[in-house]
């Protein structure tokens, strides 16, 4: 080889080396997004990135609690909230794809004794948010009038069935609205258990959480179960959010419902999740696409509160980010914020768990996809 031709090579070479690849991020880039939940003595954050199927960045952020300011890591335990939710409606295909249950099963067919207006609920309007269900939250503080929260007792799953009994009706003809419903939730762990003759978190634990290794992973029980390496939720007291002091708030009188909320993971744990779902190891391609199938609400587009359009379809999110495919859902309860942000086209997966109730997880994982999909933050 001559060598001014070499030296042109050379000099190209440097050229393609100095400029980064397309979507090429560093570490820097992404912990500059969370740097102000950097302390030693505030709770803060957990984030996982998973790009082609492998973790490129894996970092806490803060203490899991003001008592041993242990430092947030990869196998800290948060509450998931309805992060949840996606276990739940795993749970229900599992158990369709065993041949126990139908999708357009009724709510009477697994409780009887249930009143008349179940007759018209299907498990797939429990999972899709159309079953019109009363909200058991408002109905359980309805029978504590006067009473702080603190002083309510936690309901349970079975609780919230015993609630819905007590109803008369729907608040909508099931299947003509959307409304996001964690009254459906609870009842499908209800389902769960009258279905598979276990437990909602043992059958959790046999059918998801063994086989895929999430050894630390669980659905709390007060009493029956510990959690291990724990996140404790915390909130800014005083009127002030932003000035105010830290304090503890991990517990609210809906917080042992786990149907729709009661699971605690971690980041490393997570990216055991996150790998099952990429490769269909408890679910076929075939048996997820219900899951990731938006509802068709009879009355109009599923609509959140305050008017915008949604896709839901079992426990999942699948609305579109700036053009890319995208399976997402957020938890939020006292104390605790999360999130999930799948975009399955561009194998990327980013996980944000907060003990803190201050902070938007969606709004900075995006940020982070923002990143690497090339969009404008």
């Amino acid at each position: 080889m001559k060598p001014r031709f070499a030296a042109a090579l050379l000099a190209l070479a440097v050229i393609f080396c100095a400029v980064p690849a397309s979507g090429q991020v560093s570490s820097d880039q992404i912990d500059a997004i969370f740097a102000s939940l950097r302390s030693s003595n505030a709770p803060g954050a957990a984030v996982l990135v998973v790009r082609n199927g492998r973790p490129v960045f894996r970092r806490g952020y803060g203490v899991t609690d003001l008592r041993t300011l242990r430092p947030i890591d990869a196998k800290t335990n948060f509450r998931l909230a309805s992060f949840t939710k996606q276990f739940t409606a795993a749970a229900i295909m599992l158990l369709a794809r065993d041949g126990k249950l139908h999708y357009d099963d009724h709510l009477t067919d697994f409780f009887p004794e249930f009143p008349a207006y179940g007759k018209s609920i299907t498990v797939r309007n429990l999972l899709n948010h159309t079953s019109g269900l009363e909200d058991y939250g408002e109905l359980l503080m309805k029978q504590y009038p006067d009473t702080p929260p603190e002083k309510v007792p936690q309901i349970l799953d079975a609780g919230v069935l015993k609630l819905l009994e007590q109803q008369t009706s729907s608040k909508f003809a099931p299947g003509s609205k959307w409304e996001y419903s964690n009254s459906g939730y609870a009842v499908l762990a209800m389902i769960v258990e009258k279905v598979s003759g276990k437990s909602f978190g043992r059958f959790l634990q046999e059918r998801i959480f063994t086989p895929l290794k999430m050894k630390n992973t669980l659905a709390y029980e007060k009493g029956k179960t510990e959690v291990p390496h724990r996140a404790y939720g915390h909130s800014k007291a005083g009127q002030n959010e932003k000035d105010g002091a830290w304090r503890e708030t991990d517990q609210s009188p809906t917080s042992a419902v786990l149907g729709d909320g009661g699971i605690y993971s971690s980041l490393d744990d997570l990216a055991k999740w996150d790998r099952a779902l990429r490769e269909h190891t408890l679910l076929s391609e075939a048996e997820m696409r219900p899951a990731l199938t938006p509802v068709q609400p009879t009355d109009g587009p599923a609509k959140l509160p305050d008017g915008p359009a949604v896709s839901y379809g079992f426990g999942w999110f699948v609305d579109p980010y700036q053009g890319h495919k995208r399976m997402s859902h957020d938890g939020s309860t006292i104390g605790f914020r999360t999130t999930i942000q799948r975009f399955p086209d561009d194998k990327m997966t980013i996980i944000v768990l907060a003990n803190r109730a201050d902070v938007n997880p969606e709004e900075l994982a995006l940020k982070v996809a923002d990143l690497y999909l090339g969009s404008k933050p």
